[in-house]
């Protein structure tokens, strides 16, 4: 609606600018984004509930040590089925691909990141880079040591005494660490803000795109296209 000289109200009201859909691209599906949302909510109280069990400040302010326990053990069993209901969806398979494949630039990507080089031409990533690889293969190692150990713990009259005492001490060191390169994960994720906007609308700027992950548009543009992303917030 046009506004004449003098005109007042809603129709003299001046519309924002919206973002240009052209300059954004499609990044993660519907799907991928809930197994995130999913993952990161159990794997937070599975970490919130093990401190209330091991911090003695924690357990005397949250009491309900039974309760606790219960919440924990449930989260941990939980935690891979958002993952398991993913591998539903084409575009989570696809990543999955990604993820699972290392070439040349992600050794290259790695040779810059030992010699502290934060150029982004000594850094080529494709859609993920050698780093967030790494970091997801660790992430669904752990889980999967973690959900072992767990069960054995749980199920204490299924195995010998020293299998149970073995699994208690791998299970809550492995804590120990997941909780710091969960830390570590969050501290990245905050530090940038067009990779967090990715994973909550599913489509980034594409100038962030060329700059961050410069091999992904040019290999494989047909990401571009594999689900129409939220509408930009």
């Amino acid at each position: 609606m046009t506004s004449t000289p003098g005109s007042a109200g809603p129709t003299g009201a001046v519309t924002p600018p919206r973002s240009d859909p052209a300059r954004r691209v499609g990044r993660f599906s519907r799907t991928e984004r809930w197994v995130h949302r999913l993952t990161a909510a159990l794997a937070l109280l599975c970490v919130a509930t093990a401190a209330a069990l091991y911090v003695p400040q924690l357990a005397e302010l949250v009491g309900r040590r039974a309760l606790v326990v219960t919440v924990h053990e449930w989260a941990g069993i939980l935690l891979p089925a958002p993952f398991l209901a993913g591998l539903a969806d084409p575009a989570f398979r696809a990543d999955l691909r990604r993820l699972n494949r290392f070439g040349p630039h992600d050794r290259t990507w790695l040779r810059a990141m030992l010699r502290r080089d934060h150029r982004r031409a000594s850094r080529p990533a494709g859609k993920f880079n050698a780093g967030q690889k790494i970091y997801a293969s660790w992430i669904a190692g752990a889980v999967l040591v973690m959900l072992a150990t767990g069960l054995l713990m749980w199920f204490t009259h299924l195995t010998p005494l020293v299998w149970r005492t073995s699994a208690t001490f791998v299970h809550d060191w492995l804590a120990l660490a997941i909780g710091v390169v969960l830390a570590g994960h969050i501290r990245m994720a905050l530090a940038d803000p067009e990779a967090r906007r990715g994973m909550r609308t599913g489509s980034v700027e594409r100038p962030w795109a060329r700059r961050e992950h410069p091999l992904w548009l040019r290999d494989e543009p047909q990401d571009t296209s594999t689900e129409r992303p939220d509408e930009p917030r």
